[in-house]
């Protein structure tokens, strides 16, 4: 990186230095973060989601936390079958979306900058979502 000389008071110089700083990942974070659409089918008296894990493993979240999230928003029961969820009742492919953006929302993207590059750490009884960019640590409710 080429230094260069800025002026105290150049607000746009300081911010391109600062820009120029940021490590890469953090730079292109909203290009390569991409959650798949969820495949719902729904059999009889059954919600079937066929890619849970796929959308579970592109927030880098445990599946099982996120289908007690999901099991508590709709108010129902289900079990995790491989690679799929079976929830138990009719729910509309637009609902189980607006959940997983709700999730998402929560629990996966830093509220102070915008990343998904974050975790579930638990410090003594306190769930807090940690950003990996810029270090934040952000009070969540436990599920």
């Amino acid at each position: 990186m080429s230094e260069k000389k800025v002026d105290f008071y150049d607000f746009e110089g300081l911010l391109e230095k600062a820009h120029d700083e940021l490590p890469e990942n953090v730079k292109n974070h909203a290009s390569r973060f991409e959650v798949p659409a969820a495949q719902v089918t729904i059999a009889g008296n059954r919600t079937i989601i066929e890619n849970f894990l796929d959308i579970a493993e592109a927030m880098n979240r445990e599946p099982n936390h996120l289908l007690k999230f999901l099991l508590r928003e709709v108010g129902t029961a289900g079990t995790l079958e491989g690679r799929r969820v079976i929830l138990q009742g009719r729910f509309t492919p637009y609902l189980i979306s607006n959940k997983l953006k709700k999730y998402l929302r929560e629990f996966v993207i830093c509220p102070v900058c915008g990343s998904p590059d974050t975790k579930i750490i638990k410090k003594g009884r306190f769930y807090f979502l940690k950003c990996e960019a810029c270090g934040a640590e952000t009070p969540i409710q436990h599920i």
